[in-house]
């Protein structure tokens, strides 16, 4: 067992915990950026003037109209920026389009007033000349016009073209998937100010402040020590602060720069929703080849990620995309070519997941539309599938705890009684013509790391004061997701003192710099070994103290609930031994540091181990479909994940019904629509409000909701033996859609093959099963619904269908 991993006895991680700011959230007294508003004198308040066209050239800007509004101070443009007029680290993307418009909702200046109101109307009094330019709006477009941005990439294992060749059953599709909203509870926000120094303070709903640092500062021509970026809290963040954050503290801060008095900036929902990037969609190209045992042989595919306007994160989504198209399956033979559309849109950035999803999802469909063609019940052909140990991915690391799997698999089928289940579903659905059930089991193999091997690092100061009291600070950022709450944890288990003697400091980049985002479900395993490492150097600092005051090796010292104890059990109060450490000029603060080991990666070949290692899980889902109208039930599900030795159940858990929720909202609910007309409104996004964007709602949770911890599943080399549970729950969401899919078929004859869109609104199941209820003696493409290739019929479930021709069956999608 790794040093890092080792878990003392008595220890305050694993203990189940609520949330360390809980009290304060339900209680309203929790503070947020924009509550700091009220404590702080003159502020201006910011207000941009938006684009009505996706592409337009801008042929004028006359400002003046806004000056002529009472209580406008200043409006920022283009040619008010000392430094880089960027928001971005690609520079791709104009903190000020001075020339081109490139979406539907792009903010070209912004006005300044001493109210909200005024600076409201002082935008509306800007007037603007536009010649408008063609645009793209939609991924299948961009392809067409082969509008692409940014490095394609390519991911090969073996000779997929001979597998394919050789394999008893082939079939290849088409299929689209759309994006997603972040819609966190608070939307973007900023607060800057400048004292008499110069020095730039910008309170930011950022998950990445040292990156929100370097923008203010290379937009404002001045250094990074210039500036201090501090985040309190986030009102929900999901990826939808990683980057997109930057440019609005920018504009804060130039704005302060510029006035000598504080701006704030705070984006409406609607700003919110037509400004800033969402989770990307997709489209994808696919052919697979089985064999007679129903078990993978070849995969080659083509995925080509909508990343709006500019690059944002997207290259990173792209290949964190390519490398989990396997999921948690073994594919002997793989070929991904991944590229990125350019299209007239918000730029898509970082969501919960991170390209993972959109990845996984190609491999889930493709089994759970083949499964019938193939005649083999889904959950039977997906189990048949997964890594074994011994396995490595395509891109060549191998599939550690490979067995966990299977674990999971297992438990999920006993504990959620899932056989009884599923012959209690038939006997159902034969009695009901109008409504069905049925039941799916997905597994989910996340890799946790960074794409980007630097960013697997982070560091931590923590102070002990002369009293005992106990302060630390890390580069990690709080949005909910309760790492505040397991870095508190960490320090008093590290340190050996309860946990009320320790408290935690916003995070700020004049504390710890050159910290990477809070993300990639990074946040515990790098702030905590940070923390870790800290309190270790103090720890052993006051181990020579207390050995000497116990007259004993400092190495056989232990402190447990804030006392340092020899082996005899003879022990000293946490507080004398500070206080003795400090009259001996004993050094009670620390700088930690941590940076993730064993990571290698070659970007261009995609190849290596970019991974520490990989979060494992399985849910199944039942659902009940109406007939009539395509809407559903969420009956019940059975999750068991794999979070390592939890650092603190309780969070994790709430991580793990939070995210699978989410993501069935992805999957099923939240359907982003946008003008694709050549109309006046063409590439408005129409869903701009919680009115016409359905977000999960309690009217979505399951009936039944279980969720266990994997036991025994100790991950070494982690800290405290703990995994990531951040994103890879997200994906346990699979098993609704691909339940949804096979409640629609079952309104069909057996053996019928369902294409689902994505998301699987009700509307998108009522046409599929519509299509389910007439599939006798239709055919797929030249092929029957229940054959598995052309000319095919499937034979009985769980039987694998016979090869006889070497023709694809073809597959399509929306």
């Amino acid at each position: 067992m790794s040093h890092l991993s080792e878990r003392p006895a008595k220890a305050v991680v694993g203990v189940p915990l609520p949330h360390e700011s809980a009290a304060l959230h339900v209680t309203g007294e929790a503070l947020y950026t924009d509550d700091l508003v009220v404590r702080t004198k003159d502020v201006l308040h910011a207000y941009p003037v938006q684009s009505p066209h996706a592409h337009a050239r801008i042929v004028d800007l006359r400002v003046k109209p806004a000056y002529d509004v009472p209580g406008i101070v200043r409006v920022l443009t283009s040619e008010d920026v000392p430094g880089v007029n960027d928001a971005g680290v690609k520079h791709d993307e104009p903190l000020f389009p001075s020339t081109e418009v490139m979406f539907h909702g792009h903010a070209i200046c912004w006005v300044l007033g001493e109210t909200l109101e005024a600076a409201r109307l002082g935008a509306a009094a800007v007037e603007v000349e536009y010649d408008e330019l063609p645009s793209l709006v939609t991924v299948r477009e961009a392809i067409a016009a082969g509008n692409f941005q940014g490095t394609g990439r390519h991911l090969e294992h073996g000779d997929v073209d001979a597998a394919l060749d050789s394999a008893a059953h082939v079939f290849e599709g088409e299929f689209e998937f759309a994006g997603q909203e972040h819609f966190y509870l608070e939307t973007h926000c900023a607060l800057a100010l400048v004292d008499e120094g110069g020095q730039i303070f910008v309170q930011s709903s950022t998950q990445h402040p040292s990156e929100t640092q370097e923008i203010v500062a290379h937009v404002l021509g001045v250094a990074s020590h210039a500036v201090t970026v501090q985040c309190l809290r986030m009102g929900g963040g999901f990826g939808g602060k990683e980057m997109q954050p930057h440019g609005f503290a920018a504009i804060a801060a130039l704005g302060a720069t510029l006035t000598g008095r504080p701006v704030r900036l705070r984006l409406n929902r609607t700003q919110d929703v037509t400004m800033s990037g969402k989770r990307h969609g997709f489209h994808s190209r696919w052919r697979a080849g089985f064999d007679d045992e129903g078990r993978i042989v070849a995969l080659d595919a083509t995925l080509t990620a909508d990343g709006g306007w500019s690059l944002d994160l997207s290259e990173p989504v792209l290949a964190r995309a390519m490398c989990h198209i396997d999921n948690a399956y073994w594919i002997p033979t793989v070929r991904v070519d991944g590229q990125i559309a350019k299209t007239n849109k918000t730029s898509q950035t970082a969501f919960r997941g991170f390209g993972g999803p959109q990845g996984m999802l190609v491999i889930e469909d493709l089994l759970g539309r083949c499964a019938p063609l193939l005649g083999y019940d889904a959950m039977e052909l997906r189990r048949r599938n997964l890594y074994q140990p011994g396995h490595s991915t395509p891109y060549g690391q191998p599939v550690r705890h490979a067995e966990r799997l299977e674990a999971c698999w297992s438990e999920v089928l006993r504990t959620g009684e899932i056989a009884e289940r599923q012959a209690e579903i038939v006997r159902f659905n034969a009695a009901q013509a109008n409504r069905k059930r049925a039941i799916a089991a997905t597994p989910v193999k996340f890799g946790i790391s960074f794409n980007l091997t630097a960013f697997n690092q982070a560091g931590a100061l923590v102070h002990v004061y002369k009293d005992g009291s106990v302060l630390i600070n890390h580069g990690g950022t709080e949005m909910g997701q309760g790492l505040h709450t397991k870095m508190l944890q960490v320090a008093a288990t590290t340190l050996g003192v309860p946990l009320e003697r320790v408290r935690l400091a916003p995070t700020r980049t004049d504390k710890v710099p050159n910290t990477s985002a809070t993300a990639a479900s990074s946040g515990a395993d790098l702030n905590g070994a940070a923390i870790k490492n800290a309190c270790e150097q103090i720890r052993e600092r006051l181990e020579q103290v207390a050995g000497g005051r116990l007259g004993i090796s400092p190495h056989d010292v232990r402190f447990t609930d804030g006392v340092a104890r020899g082996l005899s059990g003879d022990g000293v109060p946490w507080e004398e031994i500070v206080h003795s450490a400090y009259h001996q000029r004993v050094q009670l603060w620390a700088a930690g540091f941590y940076r993730t080991e064993g990571l290698h990666w070659d970007a261009n070949a995609m190849h290596g181990e970019p991974f520490k290692y990989f979060a494992y899980g399985v849910a199944a889902a039942e659902v009940e479909v109406d007939g009539f109208t395509g809407g559903y039930t969420l009956r019940r599900v059975d999750i068991v994940h794999d979070v390592g030795d939890s650092l603190s159940p309780l969070i994790d858990i709430g991580q793990i019904e939070g995210g699978f929720v989410q993501g069935a909202g992805w999957l099923t609910l939240e359907d982003l629509r946008w003008d694709e007309s050549d109309g006046p409104n063409r590439g408005r996004l129409a869903t701009q409000a919680a009115s016409t964007y359905k977000l999960p709602s309690f009217s979505e949770m399951p009936q039944v909701f279980n969720v266990h911890l994997l036991e025994k599943a100790h991950e070494d080399g982690a800290v405290y033996g703990s995994k990531a549970v951040g994103e890879p729950p997200l994906m346990l969401a699979f098993s609704v859609r691909e339940a949804l899919r096979q409640a629609a078929a079952a309104f069909g004859p057996a053996g019928t093959s369902v294409d689902l869109p994505s998301p699987a609104t009700p509307e998108a199941v009522f046409w599929s099963l519509d299509k389910a209820r007439s599939a006798a003696g239709a055919t797929l493409d030249g092929s029957r619904a229940s054959g598995a290739r052309s000319g095919e019929a499937a034979r009985g479930r769980g039987e694998p269908a016979p090869s006889s021709s070497p023709s694809p069956s073809r597959l399509s999608g929306v």
